[in-house]
């Protein structure tokens, strides 16, 4: 029997020899189901090796082999091992990665048999006698199905409940027809490519700037530098035109899925070719039937989040990162990748264009600007004329405050709604007042998994810890002294809308968090109540702070920004001012003039001032030169270790052990410049019972850093890690927790 050489998903940096039976026909990259101890797992083939350092004899042969061609194409092939090498992670968990869940498991890669529909007689009736102006979503469905051609698939961004009722009503019916997959052109057929109609016009800026990206180089990283509400996605929209005219499909990614039913709808009115959407929230055959569509070039564009970057495609031509400086393209768990790093790269090896578009550019992205790796292409005007918002500071050490709404805000919001406008108030936290404490003696109803205070949450009757999602009923007296007289205090979203609600009994009030929006469709369902002008005062987390078009929104409200201003984390003021000028950017669209309020005790702050009376740009200036002469990113290269353990001294004691390892090496290569910081704990230095401590390690050059962590790599059979500690190492961290 032959040796066979197999890349499997466990957190081992190796390949894994097997015997290849005479009776099995295989090629590099196909999909094989091996024995691994006890269990049986899909590996990908990497090569034919003529000799293992394993004894033939200890060898196992293969199960199955699953596929008659290689799974990945040879250029996500290439990309997936740049990425395994630069973020140093075990190639068998990146490639398993890059695939959908059911091809993981072993599924087939041949598309299934699709169900197909049609628009009965009784749907086009419907339409024809206005029979679902009351279900407005289904009504829309309906219109747009009755557009395509006789036969079609269900959508995968229409809305599952409007699916459902035309379904029931039989305004839609299954018909049983053998599958013939058809390209995005062959199923666009004569209809126009894109609904001109819709097709807004231009100012002079937006013209140049669809202009030059139309106009193809190759390979080229465009910075779209474009204020909030100057446009963006309608440069997109037509740059992502001339690409489909020239046969190509386009990748959109976006940081949340909260962000693709809105971008999903101005695609739909915009173009008439297939696309499909990839998430978290869809199930595991949508999605691989997403993959697939791309790959045999069914779908022309595929929007979604970080992971949707490893989708393959028959004819890439153009990758857009919406919001690039969002922290959520960086991957946290497993193997830690940057989607916005890595897209950059898969353009190149494409030889296409990608733009990265933003209101507020990370600073890397502008260091990149400087140095000459991006062009730079800016929108400095705000679409339809819009003028720009007026900007307020209010000093709360003036103020009598309620709930954290000082009365000057609560005067503000009296006189916007009163004018028939939409307020939004933007809040960084969960729940109804965080802590529990004692009246009497000041205890603290804490997590004792993470020793930080449970959040109240007033509709459940809960205590909720935030960090390893344990749960309790709510006690009774202190823990401490035995009283009785608990009391809440702080400040969440939940009781900003109860406080809310009292002091505007005649408006409606929408809350989005990440615990409103939990159930599928909430979202949704609370976006078109606020476009619609069902709610008109608004409470949000970060969710709402992006890329959201709220056109009666004329007051935005920052309630608390002071925790913000004072961290350990050196990104903490980029992310202030980013969420600043993203929030102040929801605040009066069109013809309407927006106003933005900011709540602090630190009026004065030198941040604060620089962004409200020069703006982003100038914040980012000053922010780079404080970076350079501190030597922290983007002018070095850091690496992260994270150990975790039950036994807090241990965590300690290795990471130091690492410490000297990586200085003794830089000491034997003459290496200059490296810094190590001593191991320190985390801000959150205890979740769910283990103890959690950190180590960084920066150098000015990334090849320098790179080259020190391929000397570990390769003796790390000598830096035994012990079995009571998990380590993981994260490349270029975003945050350090």
């Amino acid at each position: 029997m032959k040796l066979i050489r197999v890349a499997l998903p466990v957190p081992l940096n190796r390949y894994f020899d097997y015997l290849l039976p005479d009776f099995f026909s295989v090629t590099k990259g196909v999909r094989v189901s091996v024995p691994f101890g006890s269990q049986t797992k899909v590996g990908i083939v990497i090569d034919f090796p003529e000799t293992s350092d394993i004894p033939v004899e200890k060898l196992k042969p293969i199960k199955a082999v699953l596929d008659l061609e290689p799974i990945f194409d040879e250029e996500i092939f290439k990309l997936l091992n740049w990425a395994s090498s630069y973020y140093h992670a075990p190639i068998g968990e990146v490639l398993t990665s890059a695939l959908p869940v059911k091809l993981r498991q072993g599924d087939s890669t041949e598309r299934a048999q699709p169900d197909y529909f049609i628009v009965s007689e009784l749907g086009y009736s419907a339409l024809e006698l206005d029979e679902l102006k009351r279900a407005k979503k289904q009504q829309d469905l309906l219109n747009e199905l009755a557009q395509l051609a006789n036969l079609f698939e269900k959508p995968t961004a229409c809305s599952p409940s409007a699916w459902k009722g035309l379904l029931e009503k039989g305004f839609i019916e299954k018909v049983d027809m053998p599958f013939i997959p058809q390209s995005w052109q062959e199923k666009l057929g004569n209809r126009p490519l894109v609904n001109s109609s819709n097709r807004l016009v231009l100012n002079k800026q937006q013209t140049l700037v669809v202009s030059r990206l139309s106009v193809r180089n190759g390979f080229e990283t465009f910075l779209l530098n474009g204020v909030t509400g100057s446009g963006k996605t309608e440069v997109y929209l037509q740059t992502i035109e001339s690409s489909l005219n020239r046969g190509e499909q386009v990748l959109v990614l976006v940081p949340e899925i909260g962000l693709t039913p809105q971008t999903i709808q101005r695609f739909k009115a915009r173009f008439n070719v297939e696309m499909d959407v990839l998430h978290s929230n869809m199930n595991e055959t949508e999605r691989l039937n997403a993959w697939l569509r791309a790959r045999n070039g069914e779908s022309a564009i595929v929007i979604g989040t970080r992971s949707a970057l490893f989708t393959q495609f028959q004819n890439l031509g153009l990758i857009i990162i919406d919001e690039e400086h969002d922290s959520s393209f960086k991957q946290q768990e497993g193997w830690r990748y940057h989607a916005r790093d890595l897209a950059v790269i898969r353009a190149k090896n494409l030889a296409i264009p990608i733009i990265l578009g933003s209101a507020t550019p990370s600073l890397e992205s502008v260091q990149n600007v400087q140095k000459g790796k991006f062009t730079e292409l800016t929108l400095t005007a705000r679409a339809g004329n819009a003028e720009l918002v007026k900007q307020q500071i209010i000093d709360l050490k003036t103020q009598r405050v309620t709930a954290g709404l000082s009365e000057q805000l609560l005067a503000k919001m009296k006189s916007h709604l009163a004018k028939g406008n939409q307020v939004m108030l933007f809040l960084n936290r969960r729940g109804f007042a965080p802590v529990l404490l004692c009246h009497e003696c000041g205890w603290i109803c804490q997590c004792e998994a993470c020793d930080k205070p449970y959040t109240y949450h007033q509709k459940q009757h809960v205590l909720r810890c935030h960090h390893c999602s344990s749960q309790r009923i709510i006690p009774r007296q202190c823990g401490h002294c035995g009283s009785t007289n608990l009391v809440t205090t702080g400040l969440g979203t939940e009781q900003l809308e109860q406080v809310l609600n009292e002091q505007f009994p005649d408006y409606k009030i929408s809350r989005i968090d990440r615990d409103s929006t939990a159930r599928k469709g909430a979202l949704e369902t609370h976006l078109n109540d606020i476009r619609e002008g069902k709610s008109q005062i608004l409470i949000g987390t970060q969710m709402l702070a992006k890329g959201h078009h709220f056109p009666n929104v004329t007051l935005v409200a920052i309630i608390n920004v002071d925790s913000a201003l004072f961290s350990t984390d050196f990104r903490a003021e980029e992310r202030l001012a980013q969420l600043y000028l993203q929030v102040s950017g929801r605040a009066g669209r069109a013809e309407k003039q927006g106003e933005v309020v900011l709540q602090t005790h630190y009026p004065d702050h030198p941040l604060l001032k620089n962004l409200v009376e020069k703006g982003y740009e100038a914040f980012a200036g000053e922010a780079l030169k404080m970076r350079q002469l501190m030597m922290l990113p983007p002018f070095s290269s850091q690496v992260l270790f994270k150990a975790t353990s039950k036994n807090s001294e241990h965590a300690v004691q290795f990471l130091q052990e690492l410490a000297n390892f990586f200085a003794q090496k830089a000491n034997d290569l003459a290496l200059q410049g490296l810094q190590i910081r001593p191991p320190f704990s985390a801000p959150l230095a205890k979740k769910a019972g283990y103890y959690r401590w950190l180590l960084i390690i920066q150098h000015p050059s990334r090849m320098a850093l790179q080259k020190l962590l391929n000397m570990f790599d390769n003796e790390k059979e000598k830096i035994t890690v012990p079995s009571s500690i998990k380590l993981a190492m994260d490349i270029d961290p975003q945050d350090i927790n």
